[in-house]
């Protein structure tokens, strides 16, 4: 009786513990950081197991061939939301202070209603569109999240912490829900799970509709430049980034059909999902105390570095452990390049011009992802080859980004030094006198 009470006890005291320390990531920063990140967790809650539904029925229900031939039409989709959106959300992000918040509840809120539809046409080719509408959706609230961070902190130097805060809750967010989902979709069906989705995107609907607007915060806290351009250190930064992200996809969807084609199943493409997931969450442990030493764009020259070691040392014999090593290691990289180029953009873009700068980027982003997965999936590529072929193209961003950062500086020492050269020396009065 006795141990067993203080089994149970202990039980108790860490599970409190581990209760009071989730709960720390959600109010640390505020009230409105607080209903931020519970929009984000439950939104990321339904994005995972909305991919756990589409995974079952676009991926292992059918022969290799056609499974290929669907995950290219789910890819090229997904490049649609950003034609459409690019050019309509930086506007409305410009021209409206109350836009971020509204996109948040109208992203969310919509994301209910599809996740329904798609419940009944699951089988159907009504499964398309609706998957295009939720991804339409789905990059609406990112963007509007990202350019929501900065209006709710305190201080503009807690930007990178406070993304890792949002990654660390989205991370867990999407463990808690993978266990349940992957059952429901593997003993029950992925109705189960879109069921699941729909109450998950209506309580991050519910805390959007909590969140401060800008119109409630003071004039002092808003900046009214509206031309207020893209600095060149952010631009590179974002297409370095963008190199990552395409690395990403690449090596996700690499590995997925690899095991695809032999016969893996829902259990083994939801580890390498949570290991990807892990690498994410550890950068987003690690990306702080880097911040700490060293500004954001080693960050990314880091990321580079880690996605081409992992594919080199993977190419040596993929089996599914090495697998999960590597999608930890490209989540790992992912969340290090976009924690720092996130910072980058929210300390140095003012206020009123990020919805556009985050809709570029975003865009960008995307695009860079969907161009690396679709490799894989349009051509049977060797591992081996695929893997050693992934790792020289991060060497090659790695060089080429550091060199347009390096370049400009050693362009200006040198003009410095050369005006200093042709200065006349100025005359020694001593020798006059």
């Amino acid at each position: 009786m006795s141990t067993s009470g203080g089994f149970s006890g202990a039980l108790r005291s860490s599970g409190r513990v581990v209760a009071d320390r989730v709960g720390l990531l959600f109010s640390a920063k505020g009230a409105g950081f607080q209903r931020l990140a519970e929009s984000h967790a439950a939104n990321v809650a339904g994005d995972t197991l909305v991919a756990l539904a589409l995974a079952s029925t676009l991926f292992f229900s059918v022969p290799s061939t056609t499974a290929r031939d669907r995950v290219a039409l789910y890819l090229l989709l997904t490049l649609a939301p950003f034609a459409i959106l690019g050019p309509v959300l930086g506007r409305i992000f410009d021209r409206y202070r109350g836009a971020y918040r509204g996109g948040l509840m109208v992203a969310s809120g919509a994301r209910v209603v599809l996740a329904i539809v798609m419940m009944f046409g699951i089988d159907s080719l009504w499964l398309y569109p609706v998957a295009f509408g939720l991804l339409v959706f789905s990059r609406i609230h990112g963007i509007s999240r990202a350019s929501m961070l900065p209006v709710v902190l305190d201080s503009p130097h807690e930007l990178i912490t406070a993304n890792t805060q949002l990654a660390k809750i989205g991370v867990l967010a999407s463990a808690v829900v993978i266990p349940p989902g992957v059952l429901a979709v593997r003993f029950v069906s992925p109705v189960l799970a879109l069921v699941f989705a729909a109450v998950a995107f209506g309580v991050s609907a519910l805390a959007a509709s909590l969140l401060p607007s800008l119109e409630a915060l003071p004039s002092s806290d808003r900046s009214t430049s509206r031309g207020a351009g893209v600095p060149r250190s952010v631009r590179l930064a974002r297409l370095a980034t963008a190199g990552v992200r395409f690395l990403n996809g690449y090596l996700l969807l690499l590995v997925a059909f690899a095991f695809r084609d032999a016969e893996a199943g829902v259990l083994d493409f939801g580890a390498l999902l949570a290991a990807a997931g892990l690498g994410f969450f550890i950068s987003a442990f690690v990306t702080p105390l880097i911040e700490r030493r060293v500004p954001e764009e080693p960050m990314v020259v880091a990321a580079l570095a880690v996605a081409a070691a992992a594919a080199f040392v993977a190419s040596h014999g993929l089996t599914l452990p090495v697998a999960g090593v590597l999608a930890a290691a490209a989540g790992f990289a992912w969340g290090t390049a976009k924690f720092g180029f996130d910072g980058l953009l929210q300390m140095t873009v003012a206020p009123r011009a990020r919805g556009r700068a985050f809709t570029i980027s975003e865009t960008m982003f995307q695009l860079a992802w969907v161009v690396g997965a679709i490799i894989p999936v349009a051509v049977t590529v060797d591992e081996t080859l695929g893997l050693n072929a992934a790792g020289a193209v991060a060497l090659v961003i790695q060089v080429v980004y550091v060199t347009a950062l390096l370049v400009p500086i050693a362009v200006a020492r040198r003009a410095a030094a050369e005006e200093r050269a042709v200065e006349p020396d100025e005359p020694d009065l001593s020798e006059l006198i």
